[in-house]
């Protein structure tokens, strides 16, 4: 299935097109074991990582080796699988990114704890520092994110201050 026959299926709903969504498809591939709700939350979080590493409208190499190792990371997904899964991002990031983050938001404060997003939240922050800067499109879009997760600004701020050296000047 391409991407754009998936992206077509969410006009049908959000459970089919969450169920069959590629990156949905993608993870549960990479983590054959993992409940409903592991690869419901682990595509959620991919998805958000895509969306940070693409705010800056790059994806550059340290970003990808940034993502690969967070995904590498999480429970039942093994360093090949993270791999496989930033590959198909690369190609596919503009697309992916294109029909927003709303559906993975969702799943995100639906299937954790405001501890856990806050530890989401600085996993987000390290990708978008990963690269050596963290722009003023990446500073606005996980502002923007940060408030849908449901968390407080000054949460936010607390989270970013470990890269205060990463900012860049804003316009």
């Amino acid at each position: 299935m391409s991407l754009f026959a998936a992206l077509e299926r969410l006009l049908s709903g959000p459970e089919k097109a969450d169920r069959d969504h590629p990156l949905a498809l993608l993870v549960r591939e990479q983590m054959p074991d993992a409940t409903a709700d592991t690869w419901r939350l682990m595509t959620a979080v991919t998805g958000l990582l895509a969306c940070v590493a693409y705010a800056d409208r790059e994806f550059s190499d340290t970003e990808h080796e940034a993502m690969r190792t967070e995904l590498a990371r999480l429970p039942g997904m093994d360093a090949a699988g993270a791999g496989r899964v930033v590959g198909v991002l690369s190609g596919n990031i503009r697309a992916l990114v294109a029909n927003g983050d709303h559906g993975w938001v969702r799943d995100v404060r639906e299937l954790t704890s405001r501890e856990q997003r806050l530890e989401i939240l600085d996993v987000l922050l390290d990708l978008a520092a990963a690269d050596g800067v963290i722009d003023h499109s990446e500073v606005n879009y996980l502002r923007r994110l940060a408030t849908q997760l449901g968390l407080e600004q000054q949460e936010y701020n607390a989270a970013q201050a470990r890269h205060r050296d990463k900012l860049g000047l804003l316009d």
